[in-house]
């Protein structure tokens, strides 16, 4: 692999000191950067960076690609620790019905939602639901995202569940990007256990779970604690089960309603509690003090026209926040995390310091991969996205809409090229 040098960048972004994990509250606005910079990988690694003028000079050219980032800013590559990648095909069906005035809660009564998906995944092949989500994973990697998390739930027997499981380490394999996993067969419960839910939990706790963290398919487990889908009880259940074959918790929590769902998943460690629109302020004052990282999916609530989750109290209160894709096909059919900058910017009222910082270290930290990734580094990986010529950060999300991606590096190697890199 040859080395790299990116030089003359208007400005690197993110360069936290080593041993950075996640910031919190107000410390997300301070974005570290360099201006004027350089940087140096080598082995898809990060080995060296400065400033202009402080450049050590290149003694051994050969092997050496340089890019010239001059007006250009270099980022930390986007990392996405909510998906749904894998599924077997898109629902624009249901939205006309939600156009036409209908809730996400009754298309599911409909039976559409999740359980739609579930009927469409579990009669396509393996390979055919590789390709397909191999091919979303790669449009994503051209909109910046260097790093994603992958959960399973739309097949809900034993065997779809493994078959998601299955694709998304095909997916890793394949793909340069940093690709985790996750058992969400707790999403709804399906038509088979209608009339006996504990059987469905049994199942996931005692076969489930232990099939797939002696296979090594998944990461962490998952649980849609929402009215109507899984309780309290239920999701303690599974993170229990998970505990016990060391798959931390990264749990759907406070959608709709704030039943205690955010409670329960701080006693059980949970690693990160996703969605978070309806919050009461006892759910806030219960993540205080804790290493739980509130994951945001601003994306959802723009699609289904729900509440968006107030980010601007947990960072005021102190708080990491992390934000996410969501990317699904009932909810959020877009893994486009430049769209999600400016969804947190506009709706979520942060400031693009704070938005990048939430999409790129604390994102990473919410996948258990700040070691790795999310900030520009010295030993973390080289996967970065060189911008446009802009006029400043904020122009990023500013003009939403707009592609400001010249060039995506992942481990040091073009997954998108652009002028910079010619």
């Amino acid at each position: 692999m040859p080395r790299l040098l990116i030089k003359n960048a208007k400005a690197l972004v993110g360069t936290f000191p080593a041993g950075v994990g996640r910031v919190s509250g107000a410390a997300m606005a301070q974005l570290p950067t360099i201006e004027d910079g350089w940087l140096m990988a080598e082995g898809g690694r990060i080995t060296a960076l400065g400033s202009m003028s402080s450049f050590p000079g290149i003694t051994e050219w050969s092997d050496l690609q340089v890019i010239d980032a001059a007006g250009r800013y270099v980022l930390p590559g986007w990392c996405d620790p909510h998906t749904h990648t894998v599924f077997a095909a898109p629902r624009e069906e249901e939205f006309v019905d939600k156009i036409k005035g209908l809730s996400y809660q009754e298309i599911a009564a409909r039976g559409g939602g999740i359980l739609n998906s579930a009927r469409k995944l579990r009669a396509m092949s393996e390979d055919d639901l590789f390709t397909q989500a191999k091919d979303r994973l790669e449009n994503m990697m051209r909109q910046g995202t260097v790093a994603v998390e992958i959960k399973s739930g739309y097949g809900l027997t034993l065997e779809s569940e493994v078959k998601m499981l299955r694709v998304a380490k095909r997916l890793k394999e394949s793909l340069p990007l940093q690709v985790k996993t996750t058992l969400l067969a707790a999403h709804a419960l399906p038509p088979e256990f209608k009339e006996d839910r504990q059987a469905y939990i049994d199942l996931i706790c005692t076969t489930l779970i232990p099939l797939v963290a002696g296979d090594g398919l998944a990461d962490f487990v998952d649980v849609f604690c929402e009215t109507d889908y899984f309780t309290v009880d239920e999701m303690e259940r599974v993170l229990e089960a998970g505990a016990k074959y060391g798959l931390p918790g990264k749990v759907h929590v406070n959608q709709f309603t704030s039943i205690g769902g955010v409670q329960a998943a701080i006693k059980h460690i949970a690693l990160s509690v996703d969605h978070l629109e309806v919050m009461e302020p006892t759910d806030i004052d219960a993540l205080m003090g804790t290493n739980v990282m509130a994951t945001l999916l601003p994306s959802c609530s723009f699609f289904l026209r729900i509440p968006y989750a107030p980010a601007r109290q947990l960072i005021d209160r102190g708080l990491p926040v992390a934000l996410a894709s969501d990317h699904n096909p009932g909810s959020t059919p877009s893994g486009n995390l430049n769209l999600v900058l400016s969804l947190a910017c506009i709706h979520l009222r942060m400031i693009p310091e704070e938005a990048i910082t939430a999409l790129t270290l604390n994102a990473a930290a919410a996948m258990q991969l700040e070691s790795e990734l999310g900030s520009l580094t010295v030993g973390k990986r080289a996967s970065m996205i060189i911008t446009n010529e802009v006029p400043s950060l904020a122009y990023l999300p500013y003009a939403f809409g707009t592609d400001h991606i010249d060039t995506v590096l992942i481990d040091g190697k073009p997954v998108r090229s652009g002028t910079a890199l010619a």
